[in-house]
């Protein structure tokens, strides 16, 4: 049983953390919302709605595994995974993924709206699309990371439709700052693997077979430079002023984040690792506290 708990890649569960800044985003634009529901119900549906995105990227998880065996031999540390070790049998680890969907959409469906479960789908097939023949944009160079990336907004609309009704929609701009962000750190990661993995970077992975550290370079770049000015442009229109004031921070962080790439080959095969730098893990704390105040005092027009 340890072995596919481990293969669940359960230690993923920040991610869908993502869902609480839609969630905010929601109620700093709406703040009458907040006010009118019973603490009770926000505290369930906030809980609710997180175990059930954690629950979908865990099955979405169970699909990569069993899909990217055959290349996970080829990866120094990838080949380790219990089902390529052959710890776990694929059938009862589908079977899992096939319960932990079938759940979640089910309880969506009965607790929260049709935009939220749509979005949690959403999430589902984006993992479909990513993962599975005859689609699988994981082998095409950039739309695997655009794709990959496409979680974050994903997740963000998962977060916003927790509350929200189904007739109010979220900034399209923060929608693709938040999905650029997602794909300058995907992008990193495909660089990581690029020059950690050298010449098996494309047995591995296909798409690496067509990449370039130039180009890569370049993909970050621009990744970059949308996510700041969306969240630029959000701010400005909203009226976030002090979301303005953060900008030159966050244009920092992403600086931060380029440079640790292009020095260290490995730090982003698995980007939570730039939490393990003590300077990175202070600067995105300070970041967040910030945030978090604005969210109190910032003015929305």
């Amino acid at each position: 049983m340890k072995s596919y708990l481990k293969a669940m890649r359960l230690g993923r569960w920040p991610r869908s953390l993502v869902i609480f800044i839609g969630i905010g985003v929601f109620f700093l634009l709406n703040m009458g919302e907040l006010k009118s529901l019973p603490i009770p119900v926000v505290a369930l549906k906030l809980f609710l709605a997180f175990l059930l995105t954690w629950a979908v990227s865990t099955a979405n998880y169970i699909l990569n595994e069993i899909v990217d065996a055959p290349f996970d031999v080829h990866h120094p540390t990838k080949k380790n995974r219990p089902l390529v070790q052959g710890q776990i049998k694929k059938i009862p680890f589908l079977l899992i993924g096939v319960f932990l969907i079938l759940a979640s959409l089910s309880l969506s469906y009965i607790v929260f709206s049709s935009a939220f479960l749509l979005s949690l789908s959403a999430l589902f097939l984006a993992g479909v699309i990513y993962n599975v023949k005859p689609i699988r944009t994981k082998d095409i160079p950039f739309l695997d990371s655009i794709s990959e990336s496409a979680n974050n907004p994903i997740r963000f609309l998962i977060g916003w439709f927790t509350f929200a009704s189904p007739t109010i929609y979220p900034p399209l701009s923060l929608l693709l700052s938040w999905w650029s962000f997602g794909n300058f750190l995907m992008i990193a990661k495909r660089l990581s693997e690029f020059r950690f993995l050298q010449e098996k970077a494309g047995i591995y992975r296909a798409s690496l077979k067509r990449y370039s550290q130039k180009s890569m370079v370049w993909g970050m770049g621009i990744s970059a430079g949308i996510a700041l000015g969306g969240f630029v442009w959000f701010a400005w229109v909203f009226g976030v002023d002090y979301f303005l004031y953060l900008s030159p921070l966050i244009a920092l962080y992403l600086v931060f984040i380029l440079i640790k790439t292009l020095r260290e080959k490995e730090v982003m095969e698995e980007p939570e690792g730039l939490f393990h730098h003590l300077l990175f893990t202070l600067y995105t704390s300070v970041l967040i506290f910030l945030f978090f105040l604005s969210f109190f005092v910032g003015k929305v027009d």
